[in-house]
């Protein structure tokens, strides 16, 4: 197997498959792939039972099928670049999504959104095990409980493995799930007649606007991880191509899936809404074809799933060596504290899902815009620093150090993000709250734009002064040295 396709050659030092790096820089003879990669994986997490029913979720709060569609695709692209700018960062720095805010918010106050992070990881991972185990209580006839159970154990296996078999499982749901969601499509054409479905235009703000909100918090929601499966990419992988095969991926899988939920729902009602993963394998046939359709629906789970795990995994480890001393950020993490870790996040996720599956699609809901209103501000103060206050130079050994350039706490990003929170509250419409400016917008929740824009803008004007922390160029630790890049980099004058 060549590396362009994708696939390391090796996961580490060791060579082994089960990867022994963590959270630190990936040097660049561990360096694999091509952008490509980013495409199949993103297709492939993006083709699953959950991304159907954020779709269905449009029509079920308000849309007509033909704007929930457009707004999806809307909220695909739009959410999805930001997501993509985010994994663009990955071959520059070798690093995970979320250490990264150690530049911004300073060593210790990263552990702020990472703490965040780690709870949205696990919600997502909850949330996705209900439906996966579903679907394998069925296929082995064991019933939905011991489907979460089995589930749970297979993706701690293969978030315990790593970065090489999550590629794997990306690619191979992406042509699995993507054969299998033609078919339904297909189905879904001869079961109902579609031009019914879509001749209603009549258009609500609100309602196109919330289906716009589902599909951007699905893809802002990758932000904080979506860069720990760019980081093996070479060095040399250019920017522009990182992000258009990531935006392309996503948006792709994610609009597809979100479609078909959008359309089933509109079609079959009540028959579709709590009963989502029974409709689809029933819409594609029994015997033989239903259990296949089953285990489609496990394999696209399982790959969406162990990425959350493994973004928990991360960003949990991040935290703790964040409040750590001095130089306590281990280059690696031994195998039974890397066990350890996945161990307690899977448990706290099959927890959730036991005890939540009960209103699954109201409380998923309600879950995604929570997620959209926490991490649209940290993905503006995020891409605001890297792209244009630091300009994509960064000292990396600063990183681990809350005595070094970046400091423990940093008030610029840590303003603008309590800001961001703030900010958005008066214009979002959730089950738990809704603000004074939902009305007269007509219902329409509008928090994420202004989440998205207003702290990037703040960070921009307050973090601009500080030239003191930003190097004249990168700055990689003196054991992973670029095959181009100067080490020692000369500080830009105060």
């Amino acid at each position: 197997m060549k590396a362009g396709d994708g696939m390391p050659m090796t996961q580490g030092r060791s060579g082994g498959l089960v990867e022994s790096r963590s959270i630190d820089v990936v040097p660049d003879e561990e360096r694999h792939g091509t952008a490509f990669s980013q495409f199949t994986l993103w297709v492939g997490a993006n083709l699953q039972i959950t991304a159907v029913v954020t779709g269905a979720l449009a029509v079920v709060l308000g849309a007509t099928a033909f704007w929930a569609v457009i707004g999806l695709l809307a909220g695909n692209l739009l959410g999805g670049s930001v997501m993509a700018l985010h994994s663009a960062q990955g071959p520059r720095l070798g690093l995970p999504q979320m250490i990264s805010s150690r530049a911004q918010f300073g060593v210790r106050g990263a552990v702020v959104p990472l703490v965040l992070a780690v709870f949205m990881f696990i919600g997502c991972t909850a949330s996705g095990t209900v439906l996966a185990g579903e679907a394998v209580g069925e296929l082995t006839h064991l019933g939905p409980v011991a489907g979460i159970l089995i589930f749970t154990v297979v993706t701690a296996v293969a978030a315990a493995v790593g970065y090489r078999l999550i590629h794997f499982l990306g690619r191979l749901a992406g042509v699995v799930c993507g054969v299998a969601f033609v078919y339904l499509g297909v189905r879904l054409l001869q079961h109902d007649d579609m031009g019914t479905v879509l001749a209603d235009h009549s258009f609500a703000l609100p309602a196109f606007l919330l289906a716009v909100s589902l599909s951007a918090s699905w893809q802002l929601s990758f932000g904080p991880y979506v860069a720990d499966y760019s980081r093996y990419l070479p060095r040399s992988t250019s920017a522009r191509a990182t992000f258009g095969w990531t935006l392309a991926g996503t948006a792709l899988g994610a609009q597809w899936s979100m479609a078909f939920g959008a359309l089933a729902a509109a079609a079959a009602g009540e028959a579709f809404v709590g009963h989502e993963v029974t409709y689809v394998v029933s819409l594609g046939g029994a015997g033989l074809m239903a259990a296949v359709l089953y285990f489609v629906i496990a394999l696209g789970k399982l790959t969406v799933t162990v990425l959350n795990t493994y973004g928990a995994f991360m960003s949990t480890v991040t935290s703790v060596t964040g409040m750590r001393r001095r130089g306590a950020v281990p280059h690696r993490l031994s195998p039974r504290g890397r066990v350890g870790y996945i161990a307690a996040i899977i448990v706290a996720g099959a927890a959730l899902a036991l005890a939540g599956r009960g209103d699954f699609l109201n409380t998923f809901s309600t879950f995604l815009l929570i997620v959209l209103a926490f991490f649209t501000p940290w993905s503006a103060v995020n891409l605001a620093d890297y792209y244009l206050v630091a300009k994509e130079r960064y000292d990396i050994p600063a990183l681990n150090d809350p005595d070094g350039r970046y400091g423990s706490w940093r008030a610029p990003a840590l303003v603008s993000y309590g800001v961001g929170l703030v900010v958005q509250l008066p214009f979002m419409a959730t089950d738990l709250f809704t603000g004074p400016f939902v009305a007269p917008l007509g219902g329409a929740d509008i928090s994420w734009i202004v989440g998205l824009t207003l702290p990037g803008v703040l960070y921009w004007f307050l973090a601009r002064r500080e030239r003191h922390r930003i190097p004249d160029r990168m700055i990689y630790p003196v054991d992973v040295v670029p095959a181009q890049a100067p080490q020692g980099a000369t500080e830009v004058p105060a």
